[in-house]
């Protein structure tokens, strides 16, 4: 029978169509759908579909970022706006709900005093008169950047915790000043206030904005509240100017409107920080950084939350935190542009202003640009300058202030900054600490040293005070009164205090009175990572770099320049007698403080890749001897320079600050008997003629009981390992 067909002449019947499965039709065409037909589409269908998903990868055709990016603003949107209907329950004024108001509402915790309305005068913006960066402020010996002086000295310069192992300048993006998803009302202040807080020096004469990567690697530190690069860089004027400029801050600062601000400010709302800080006394312990201690130190930097949005700010909520979600996934551009129009819509709100300071900042590191920073600056300035400003606010925004000053080098306009903090919260002594360096930044030891004796009135215990001013009796000459002080900051291991500076002058210190217990805070140092052992202790170091004290002709690669020296030697002993002959003062004294007695100077002719052309008009056979060797001239963490001593004197014992560069001592005038020179362990005598080669980043020390003057020329090369990008970008010391 044959299969049954519907009206229309269409598909066979079930029946059929199970004939057609096994069989087909009778006249053999088939007829319908069969099952090898149904496998095709399929085939086509996926095919398809792997060739458009194929499509959608390669040519982008969907952003999956964007996608993503969407998603996370949605989870955040929702967040808002659960957190805007617990907002009714925000019971202790923070503009959100939290597990405090929980505890409040519960009975658990008293409800805080609200926020006082009061307004009060807006205070004037300090602008000092700035300076172009190329002719910035001088510095004495204490900068933030690297030590002039070739040994061992009393200097202090702002550090970052870096090391300076780099083989090619680094140049990835900086980091964002906050991490992506962390909301800013949840900072501890002592977080907020460590906002990108290095400050480093630039090359002014190569660079348009400072670069931080450059000085990256150096080994060091930090103080309390402002990190920092070892790195020196000199700021070269009149000190005369800079002393006079000083008092015209200090009269500045004291001014009748100044301090009425200061008490408009302190009347307007209550504070937690004018009761003093006491620092908990570990002076006693035999180590520092032991673990109960560390338990102890933790509890006692117990942080609480900043409160940064008044009561006006809290109700642009939701504008401020869309703006600031920009400015923390790094879109500084589309952060500033939204923060402006904030601004503009609302003069008076400091958190609106306070987050366009910090995207220029932001923007101003992106782009590298000293202009854009300084609109920065002056934001920030602003922004303490508007009534009803949290009291937290104030100090994030001029904390910030102050260290971007320093960062380019305004060590004056830094230092009003710092004072207005110190004028509006007297008892917070990590402000006083903080205007302390800036006085030690601009040269000012005795300002300095009467700050750290304010805070360890208020605070006897403070580390962080101790230690610097144990610095300050130490740049005074007064060896032993500065021991306790550097020793007990140091064991209180406070925040600021484990720094290599402080290892190295209470070991030096301790050795210059005959104090054997030196070596132990040598080790200790080393331990901390702050030398690179008990004997090589310099401070700004490549690391991986090969270290030995003595060393060979062949090792260091610099053969020729040694045959050279010994060589012609007579000529170089000839010319500088001449010199010597004349006494005409061109043989300077030692002035670094690092004869126990005696009688020692000195004649540069080169000085961190400089040379003193003067000098080898005195000198000229020598110095176009020298010219042919760029591992010395070129070393600009060196110097060339002839030097004298007479009998009677000793060396004490120190050390270079880098370990780029190796000593070269070519003996000109040697007595028979009675010169020596220790490094590390080993003693060596000089020879007429002869090169001596050490590296002077390890301890060493001189001893003249010879019948007459000794007379040497030293010649610094870099170290053999450093690269020919490192020996180029190094910066000078």
């Amino acid at each position: 029978m044959a299969p049954r067909r519907n009206p229309k002449g269409g598909s066979p019947s079930p029946g059929g169509r199970r004939e057609t499965k096994h069989g087909g039709s009778k006249n053999g065409k088939k007829e319908g759908i069969s099952g090898s037909s149904f496998f095709t589409w399929f085939m086509v269908i996926a095919l398809l579909g792997v060739w458009t998903s194929v499509a959608v990868v390669w040519f982008e055709l969907v952003d999956y970022e964007e996608v993503l990016a969407k998603a996370k603003d949605f989870r955040y949107n929702l967040s808002e706006v659960l957190q805007g209907k617990l907002g009714i329950y925000d019971a202790d004024g923070d503009g959100d709900f939290d597990v405090d108001d929980a505890k409040i509402l519960l009975g658990l915790k008293e409800r805080s005093a609200p926020e006082q309305p009061t307004p009060r005068d807006a205070e004037e913006v300090i602008r000092t008169a700035e300076q172009p960066r190329a002719k910035a402020e001088p510095a004495s010996d204490y900068q933030p950047g690297e030590p002039e002086q070739d040994e061992t000295h009393v200097s202090y310069e702002i550090h970052s915790n870096m090391k300076e192992d780099t083989h090619e300048p680094d140049t990835h993006e900086p980091d964002t000043h906050e991490p992506e998803g962390t909301d800013y009302k949840e900072l501890t202040l002592e977080d907020a206030l460590e906002h990108n807080t290095e400050p480093f020096p630039e090359d002014i004469e190569q660079q348009d904005y400072v670069e931080e990567h450059d000085l990256e690697n150096e080994v060091l530190i930090e103080t309390q509240d402002i990190d920092g690069e070892p790195l020196t860089e000199h700021y070269h004027g009149n000190a005369e100017d800079e002393t006079a400029a000083s008092d015209t801050v200090l009269e500045h600062i004291e001014s009748v409107d100044e301090r009425e601000q200061a008490k408009v400010h302190l009347a307007d709302q209550p504070r937690e920080t004018d009761i003093p800080v006491q620092a908990e006394d570990y002076s006693n312990d035999n180590l520092v950084g032991e673990s109960g201690r560390e338990t102890l130190q933790k509890e006692k930097a117990k942080k609480k939350k900043p409160k940064l949005l008044n009561k006006f700010d809290k109700g642009i909520k939701a504008e401020l935190d869309a703006a600031e979600k920009l400015r923390k996934k790094g879109k500084a551009e589309e952060a500033l542009k939204a923060f402006e129009i904030l601004v503009n819509k609302y003069p008076q709100s400091p958190r609106a202003r306070y987050g366009k300071a910090q995207s220029e900042d932001d923007l101003a590191e992106k782009m590298r640009s000293n202009e854009i920073l300084q609109r920065s600056i002056s934001t920030y300035g602003e922004v303490a300058s508007l009534p009803n400003i949290p009291d937290d606010l104030v100090k994030l925004t001029l904390k910030r202030r102050a260290d971007r000053q320093q960062f380019l080098g305004r060590m004056k306009g830094s230092l009003v900054t710092l004072q207005k903090l110190v004028n509006l919260f007297p008892n917070d002594t990590s402000f006083k600490n903080n205007l302390g360096v800036g006085y030690l930044l601009i040269g000012d030891n005795s300002n300095a040293k009467r700050v750290y004796e304010e805070v360890l009135s208020l605070a006897p215990n403070d580390g962080f005070a101790k230690v610097h001013y144990g610095f300050i009796l130490k740049a005074e000459n007064k060896i032993s009164e500065s021991i306790p002080y550097l020793k007990e900051g140091l064991e209180s291991g406070d925040p600021g205090t484990d720094d290599g500076r402080f290892y190295f002058h209470l070991g030096d210190a301790m050795q210059r009175v005959g104090n054997k217990e030196a070596y132990k805070w040598y080790e200790l140092g080393h331990q901390r990572g702050h030398f690179a052992s008990v004997w090589q202790r310099s401070l700004y170091n490549v690391k991986g770099l090969k270290a030995q004290p003595w060393w060979t002709a062949k090792e260091t690669g610099y053969t020729e320049l040694v045959k050279s020296l010994e060589r012609n030697w007579k000529i170089i002993r000839d010319e500088g007698l001449a010199v010597m002959d004349r006494g005409k003062g061109l043989f300077l004294p030692e002035d670094e403080n690092l004869r126990e007695k005696g009688d020692w100077s000195q004649f540069t002719l080169w000085q961190q890749g400089r040379k003193n052309e003067n000098a080898c008009k005195s000198v000229p056979r020598t110095c176009t001897l020298l010219e042919r060797f760029p591992e010395a001239t070129g070393c600009r963490r060196g110097q060339i320079k002839y030097s004298v001593m007479h009998p009677g004197t000793h060396v004490w014992p120190h050390t270079g600050p880098t370990n780029c560069r190796l000593r070269m001592h070519l003996g000109l005038v040697i007595p028979k008997e009675g010169c020596r020179i220790r490094c590390a362990q080993e003693n060596r005598i000089w020879e007429e003629g002869k090169v001596l080669i050490f590296d002077d980043s390890f301890e060493h020390e001189v001893w003249q009981d010879a019948n007459r003057y000794r007379l040497i020329f030293i010649v610094d090369v870099w170290h053999p390992e450093l690269t020919q990008q490192q020996r180029r970008t190094l910066p000078a010391i």
